[in-house]
C-alpha cells in the first residue's frame, strides 16, 4: 500500500476525462489517499469537473480519502504550460499517474452529403473512420505553432519533459491517448505541425503514436512506464455543436448498429472508453505488458468490455522525436524568463 498517490488528468472536463477519473478511483487501492488533479482552461470548468467526480465518490465508498486539486492550463499557450510546470513542481514531489487526454480539433462542420453516402455505402466504416468531418487548414496558435499540433502533441510533451523528476520519483504511469484514426497516411515529415493538413486531428494522433514509440524506452530508463492507448468510439461533446437532436440520436443509433454488426470499437459510453487508459495505468504489469503496442478499449455485441491490442507502425518515429526535442530547446530559451501563477482567475 502507498500512503498517497497523485493523478494528473488532462482534459478532465471531457466525457473521457471524467470517466478516467472515476475508473481510476475504482481501481486504485481503496486504502490509498488519492489526489485527482483536474486540469482545465478556466476555474469554473475545473470546479464543475471536481463536483462531478465528488458525486461519483459518494456512491463508491472507500477507506482512503479522495481529494482534489486543479491546474489551469491551456496547451495552446506555452506560457500557460510553463506556469503549470511551476505549479506542479511546487505542490508535488511525486506524481504517480499522468493521462494525456488532449483532443483539440479545428472543425468547420459536417459534409452532410458525404456523410449520407458513407453511411449508405458502409455503416461500420462511416462511424469508425469518417471522412465527412470538415477541418480547417492552417490554423495557428497565438504562439505561432500549428494549433492542433501544439494542443495535442507538443504542449503535453513539453510539460511531461519538464516534470520528469516528479514522474520518476513517483515511478509514474504516463498514458498517451491516441485514436483509431491515427493512420500512417496522416503523417508528413514536411508538415509535422499539421498546417497543410485537412485532417489535423488525425495527424496529431499519428504524431502521438510516433512520439510514444520513440520515447517509451527512454522513459522506462527513468523509471517511468509510458503507454499508448485508444478509447475506441464513444459519445463525445467535441462535435455536438454540429448536431441537432435528430442527428445526435441518429449517430447514437448508428454506433449501436455498428457494434451489433460486429465492430469491437463502438464502446458508445465514456465509461467503457476509459477502460484501456486506466487498465494500463493500474493493472498492467510493466515487466510483462508490451509497451510497443497500442491498448484499445473494446466491447462485444452485448457491450461486455475488454482490452484489444494493436501493432503500431513506427515509421517516422525518430524524425518526430528529433523535431520535438529541438522545438523543446527552442521554447526553453524563449520561456527562460517567464513565470506565471495559474491560481489567478483571469
Amino acid at each position: 500500500m502507498v500512503g498517497r498517490k497523485v493523478a494528473v488528468i488532462t482534459g478532465t472536463n471531457s466525457n473521457l476525462g471524467l470517466n478516467i477519473a472515476c475508473r481510476l478511483i475504482e481501481q486504485e487501492d481503496p486504502t490509498t489517499r488519492l489526489t485527482i488533479v483536474v486540469t482545465s482552461r478556466t476555474l469554473p470548468r475545473a470546479t464543475e469537473a471536481i463536483n462531478l467526480i465528488q458525486q461519483f465518490v459518494k456512491k463508491y465508498p472507500r477507506v482512503g480519502i479522495v481529494d482534489y486539486d486543479y491546474l489551469l492550463i491551456d496547451f495552446t499557450d506555452m506560457v500557460s504550460v510553463l506556469g503549470a510546470y511551476y505549479d506542479l513542481t511546487k505542490r508535488y514531489k511525486e506524481i504517480h499517474y499522468f493521462f494525456v487526454n488532449a483532443a483539440q480539433g479545428v472543425y468547420g462542420g459536417i459534409d452532410w452529403i458525404g456523410a449520407v453516402k458513407e453511411v449508405c455505402t458502409n455503416v461500420i466504416k462511416s462511424v469508425t473512420y469518417p471522412s465527412y468531418k470538415i477541418q480547417r487548414i492552417g490554423v495557428k496558435s497565438g504562439d505561432g505553432l500549428g494549433l492542433v499540433f501544439q494542443a495535442n502533441v507538443f504542449g503535453p510533451y513539453y510539460l511531461i519533459q519538464k516534470i520528469l523528476p516528479q514522474l520518476a520519483a513517483g515511478k509514474a504511469a504516463v498514458v498517451w491517448i491516441s485514436s483509431l484514426m491515427s493512420e500512417p497516411k496522416y503523417f508528413s515529415i514536411n508538415d509535422i505541425q499539421l498546417l497543410k493538413s485537412d485532417a489535423s486531428y488525425e495527424g496529431s494522433k499519428r504524431l502521438v503514436d510516433l512520439l510514444h514509440m520513440s520515447t517509451y524506452k527512454d522513459m522506462k530508463n527513468n523509471g517511468v512506464h509510458q503507454y499508448l492507448v485508444q478509447p475506441g468510439i464513444f459519445i463525445s461533446n467535441s462535435f455536438s455543436a454540429y448536431l441537432n437532436l435528430l442527428t445526435y440520436y441518429g449517430m447514437l443509433a448508428l454506433f449501436y448498429l455498428a457494434r451489433w454488426l460486429g465492430s469491437i470499437w463502438h464502446n458508445v459510453d465514456g465509461y467503457k472508453a476509459a477502460n484501456a487508459p486506466v487498465y494500463v495505468a493500474t493493472l498492467a504489469n510493466p515487466n510483462f505488458e508490451e509497451q510497443y503496442l497500442k491498448y484499445g478499449s473494446a466491447s462485444d455485441r452485448d457491450g461486455m468490455e475488454y482490452i484489444q491490442t494493436q501493432e503500431v507502425d513506427a515509421t517516422g518515429a525518430s524524425d518526430v522525436q528529433e523535431y520535438l526535442s529541438k522545438l523543446k530547446l527552442e521554447w526553453d530559451e524563449k520561456l527562460k524568463n517567464q513565470i506565471t501563477n495559474t491560481r489567478v482567475n483571469t
